[in-house]
């Protein structure tokens, strides 16, 4: 790898300017270079972990996608949550996040621990109510996710219950 670093703002493509149909902004006409340093914590937050934003239409307009990290410090869990309409994928970077969310396909609802590892991914379905959990005493947990919506959608919850079809 011997090419330099990208400068911001490069990437310009002038023949997409002339999308048939599509009308064009300085936004949605060029590649976006986000540095690391350059991630957006103006973004839906919940209890217990913080996100940052790389990809969203706020940071590059984007129009079906979100990107960022988000978290955990040590010994400390999330508020319970969901994400709207959103899937979210998730890959871990560094630590061992445990994701809780309860599980009522058998008998009678019965909460489920999903431990991860570096490498490791996670899919959370729309409307589906969870948790981040950091147990390591002594590292962070750092992931990255992608939403399936141009913003974060953040929806925090009193508790870790299952919505009813409805979505109440």
């Amino acid at each position: 790898m011997s090419e330099p670093l990208t400068t911001p703002g490069e990437g310009f493509h002038p023949h997409l300017h002339d999308r048939p149909g599509r009308p064009s902004s300085p936004l949605s006409t060029r590649l976006h270079h986000i540095r690391a340093d350059d991630l957006d914590d103006g973004t839906a937050q919940t209890g217990g972990m913080r996100r940052f934003a790389a990809v969203s239409g706020k940071t590059v307009g984007s129009e079906k996608l979100w990107m960022g990290q988000t978290h955990v410090s040590p010994a400390t869990s999330s508020s319970d949550h969901h994400h709207g309409e959103s899937e979210t994928a998730i890959h871990v970077i560094s630590g061992h996040p445990e994701f809780v969310f309860l599980d009522d396909s058998g008998e009678g609802p019965r909460e489920v621990r999903l431990r991860t590892a570096p490498g490791d991914y996670i899919f959370v379905p729309p409307f589906v109510p969870h948790r981040e959990e950091n147990p390591d005493p002594d590292e962070e947990a750092v992931v990255v996710i992608a939403r399936s919506t141009q913003e974060a959608i953040v929806v925090n919850l009193p508790g870790l219950y299952a919505l009813a079809p409805d979505g109440g």
